[in-house]
């Protein structure tokens, strides 16, 4: 029996300036990213629920890092900010077997009162 590790970084906020119109691209936004990825541990070096080393899984800085990296890039849709999120994720991090992305866009400019637009990208290997 294979055991896995789930890794959540929630809640990652950044001002960037995605968006298709003139106010998004000048102005910006408020966006939040969330990340979900499972680790089986028989893949890792060790286990790190028994050892407490770093090397033995995965740096949660190098996970926010791409995140940021990707979000200081503007792009027109959030659903290409995912999914770029997503490509960039599993070239630098094959460790995780799979993942998924959500992006929120505070107060989209919908035409009415909206909190949140959100889109998830889910991915496999």
């Amino acid at each position: 029996m294979s055991k896995q590790i789930i890794i959540e970084l929630e809640g990652m906020e950044f001002h960037a300036f995605h968006g298709c119109f003139y106010n998004e691209k000048r102005d910006g936004n408020t966006f939040v990213v969330d990340f979900k990825g499972v680790l089986e541990a028989a893949t890792l070096p060790g286990d790190p629920s028994q050892s407490d080393r770093l090397e033995d899984t995965v740096d949660y800085g190098l996970v926010y890092q791409i995140v940021k990296d990707v979000m200081d890039v503007d792009s027109d849709l959030i659903e290409h900010v995912a999914g770029r999120i997503v490509r960039a994720i599993s070239e630098q991090l094959p460790q995780f077997t799979e993942f998924s992305v959500r992006v929120s866009k505070k107060q989209p400019p919908i035409g009415g009162r909206c909190a949140w637009a959100r889109v998830t990208l889910e991915h496999r290997r």
